[in-house]
C-alpha cells in the first residue's frame, strides 16, 4: 500500500517560538528571518537614533527614494515586528526587558562592551529569562575591527582565489560570509534549543563572519594542508576537474557551462557531440590528463558546441546525464513560475509592497 506524504506547514513549525533580534545588516537579520518563516515571533529591535538598521538607506539609483526602506533591507526582514527604541534611555529598554521575560531566543551582533553598557549582554538578560538562547554574531574571532562582508572576504583567502590572473582578486558577488554566518548562528540556535529540550538550560551561542569564511573553505582549504599548495585564481574552472567550469557558446548563441565530474560523463558527451577524437586523444583519456590539457580541450569542444543549438543540446545532454546548466541573467531566473513560488512579499507600514527570497529553503514531510 502506498503511503502519502503529507507536507507540514512551515509557518507553523516554530509558532511558540519568540526571538528578539538585537542585530542589523544582513547576517543576524537573516537567521531572523529564517525563525519568522517557520512562524517564530520575530520582534526586531532597531536604533532610533539613527532611523533603524543602516541598510534601510542602502539604495541602488533606481529605488524609490520616498519609501523608507531599501531593497536590501527587504532582503532579510520579511515578516518581523520592528520597534524603534533607544536602549540609552531607561525606560524604552525596559520594552525589550519586558519582551525578554517570555522570549526564547536573542540574536546579537553587538560588541561586547557595548551590549554590556546597553544592558544587552547575556550575563543580564539570562537574570530575566534563564532559559534564553542567545545567539550572539562577531565580526573576527579575536578582534574588535569592523567586518564587513568585502573585508573577512579578502582576510579569510576568499578573494585571493576569486578571480583570474587577468583580473586579480575579486570579492564574491553575494555577501557570502554574512550568507553562511547566518546559516552557522541558524545551526547553533537548533542545536541549543534541542539541548534545552533535553535539559532545561539556557545556552549561550556564538560565531563570526570571519569562522564562516574559514570554514566554508572547504576542498580548496584542503589542498593547501595536504599538499602544501596554495590555490590559484583560475575563475569558474574546478582545480581537480576537467571540463568543469568551462563555458561554451551555441549556435543560437546560449551560453553554457559543463560540469563533467567522470571518465564516463566525458564518454557520454563526446559520443553526442561526435567528438570520438577527442575519446581517442590520450591527452584527454584521464581526469588527470584533461586538468592538464584543458585548454585545448576546451578549444576543441568550443567547435562541437557552436554547431548545434541550444534546445537540441540541452535535450542530449539531459537525456544522458550529462551535468550542464544554462548561464542566467537574474532577471531570468526570478521569472520562471517555478521559482515565483519562492518569493516573499510584504505590505510594509509605508504601504509601499516589497519582495524578497526566502531563506527556509526546505520542506518537511511526515
Amino acid at each position: 500500500k502506498k503511503t502519502l506524504l503529507k507536507q507540514l506547514s512551515p509557518s507553523l513549525l516554530f509558532n511558540n517560538l519568540k526571538v528578539i533580534e538585537l542585530a542589523g545588516v544582513l547576517a543576524g537579520p537573516a537567521a531572523g528571518m529564517f525563525f519568522a518563516e517557520l512562524g517564530a515571533t520575530v520582534i526586531k529591535i532597531e536604533n532610533k537614533l539613527t532611523s533603524g538598521d543602516i541598510t534601510r538607506s542602502w539604495k541602488l539609483a533606481e529605488e524609490n527614494p520616498s519609501v523608507n526602506y531599501s531593497s536590501y533591507y527587504h532582503s532579510v526582514n520579511w515578516g518581523k515586528q520592528t520597534l524603534l527604541l533607544n536602549l540609552n534611555d531607561v525606560s524604552e529598554r525596559n520594552i525589550v526587558y519586558e519582551h525578554v521575560r517570555d522570549a526564547d531566543v536573542i540574536i546579537a551582533n553587538y560588541k561586547q562592551n557595548d551590549a554590556i553598557k546597553l544592558g544587552m549582554d547575556y550575563a543580564f538578560l539570562k537574570t530575566i529569562q534563564p532559559r534564553i538562547i542567545y545567539a550572539q554574531l562577531k565580526g573576527f574571532e579575536n578582534s574588535h575591527r569592523v567586518a564587513y562582508d568585502a573585508i573577512v572576504q579578502a582576510e579569510t583567502g576568499f578573494m585571493g582565489i576569486n578571480g583570474t590572473s587577468a583580473s586579480g582578486p575579486l570579492k564574491l558577488p553575494v555577501a557570502f560570509m554574512d550568507i553562511i554566518a547566518a546559516h552557522l548562528l541558524k545551526e547553533g540556535i537548533l542545536t541549543a534549543l534541542i539541548n534545552r529540550m533535553q535539559t532545561g538550560e539556557g545556552s549561550y551561542v556564538e560565531t563570526s563572519l570571519e569562522k564562516a569564511g574559514l570554514t566554508s573553505l572547504m576542498n580548496q582549504s584542503s589542498v593547501y594542508l595536504n599538499t602544501n599548495k596554495s590555490p590559484q585564481r583560475i575563475g569558474s574552472l574546478h582545480p581537480n576537474i576537467a571540463p568543469y567550469g568551462e563555458t561554451f557558446y551555441t549556435a543560437d548563441g546560449k551560453l553554457l557551462v559543463l560540469a563533467v565530474g567522470s571518465d564516463e560523463q566525458f564518454r557520454k558527451l563526446c559520443e553526442l557531440l561526435n567528438g570520438r577524437q577527442l575519446l581517442q586523444d590520450e591527452r584527454y583519456a584521464t581526469n588527470v590528463k584533461r586538468v592538464i590539457n584543458r585548454t585545448s580541450l576546451e578549444e576543441a569542444l568550443k567547435e562541437l558546441f557552436l554547431i548545434r543549438d541550444s534546445k537540441e543540446l540541452a535535450g542530449m545532454l539531459d537525456a544522458a546525464s550529462v551535468p550542464f546548466g544554462f548561464i542566467r541573467e537574474i532577471s531570468d531566473v526570478l521569472e520562471q513560475p517555478d521559482v515565483k513560488k519562492y518569493i516573499l512579499e510584504q505590505k510594509e507600514a509605508d504601504g509601499s509592497i516589497s519582495k524578497r527570497m526566502m531563506t527556509a529553503g526546505f520542506s518537511i514531510f511526515i
